[in-house]
């Protein structure tokens, strides 16, 4: 369920948004994401435009990748100019200008500890190099897993996304939390009025209710377990995921993919890795029916 929006201020529609509203909404995100004053936020609309603005910022001849992971980011650095390599441990990312790192990844759901992450970005920063760590799907795992709590750490840069968590995809909204001078050119990127009104009078709402986030939390959870009971007893493996969604493996996954599709069920392939499929959580009970009966039919 998305998080109650309520109504909006008239404001909010009618107007440019004020530089006032936009410092509100980004000292809401400075809060829930545990940001240090020392250290800079930039609001923007969707981490997937930071993701595009990133390359254009931070010149970088050679980018390493961890693992298979969101593609949108290489995508954004070969259009670049990026020679970009796909790395499997934490330490090969070291000789890289840039390495990226999605934590959780997605879509598998691979985790490093912030510790972790925060000595990798020293390495890199000594050499020269910056270290990017996407988190768009930290927010239903807490700050306890989180680099931004570690932050000012040199030469690291953190991406947010607000749409996940809170099921509001369409708001198009997100962050960037790093040194003051790489969110400033950040913001001078994005130009003035890059979050809308409705956007940010929603996102300082959401951000400032923790009642809503943990009770959330608690019940994706358990829908995950619930989830995981219910692939497996199709003789599914579960391989990974995170509060928001689930990775199984199995040999004919191209297969059930399109049986899914025609009872109206999308899943998530990859043409990288033919035996997974990705599954978002049913919502209501008959979708739960709908999804069992489908996994039946194969």
């Amino acid at each position: 369920m998305p998080y109650p929006v309520g109504v909006l201020a008239p404001g909010a529609w009618t107007r440019l948004p004020e530089g006032a509203a936009l410092d509100a909404l980004e000292a809401a995100a400075r809060i829930a994401y545990g940001a240090k004053p020392s250290v800079g936020v930039v609001a923007a609309p969707g981490a997937q435009a930071l993701i595009q603005w990133l390359p254009r910022i931070i010149p970088a001849r050679r980018v390493g990748m961890l693992g298979f992971t969101y593609q949108e980011h290489e995508t954004n650095w070969r259009a670049a100019g990026a020679d970009v390599v796909t790395v499997r441990s934490l330490m090969d990312l070291i000789p890289f200008d840039v390495a990226v790192v999605v934590n959780p990844n997605n879509p598998d759901g691979r985790k490093f500890a912030p510790q972790e992450l925060a000595e990798i970005a020293g390495a890199l920063v000594r050499r020269g190099g910056r270290l990017i760590v996407d988190e768009a799907f930290m927010d239903l795992l807490g700050r306890q897993d989180s680099l931004i709590p570690y932050l000012p750490t040199p030469g690291a840069v953190v991406l947010r996304s607000f749409g996940k968590a809170y099921g509001l995809a369409g708001v198009r909204l997100g962050f960037a939390v790093g040194s003051m001078d790489d969110c400033a050119r950040l913001r001078a990127a994005l130009g003035p009025w890059s979050v809308s009104g409705p956007a940010i009078e929603i996102g300082r709402r959401a951000l400032g209710d923790e009642t809503w986030l943990a009770r959330t939390a608690r019940r994706l959870g358990e829908e995950a377990e619930r989830l995981d009971r219910l692939i497996q007893s199709y003789d599914l493996e579960i391989v990974g995921g995170t509060p928001l969604f689930r990775l199984a493996r199995l040999k004919d996954a191209p297969g059930l993919f399109r049986r899914l599709c025609r009872e109206g069920i999308l899943t998530r392939p990859f043409q990288a890795r033919p035996d997974w499929l990705r599954f978002g959580f049913p919502g209501a009970p008959e979708e739960w029916t709908r999804l069992e009966a489908g996994l039946r039919a194969r």
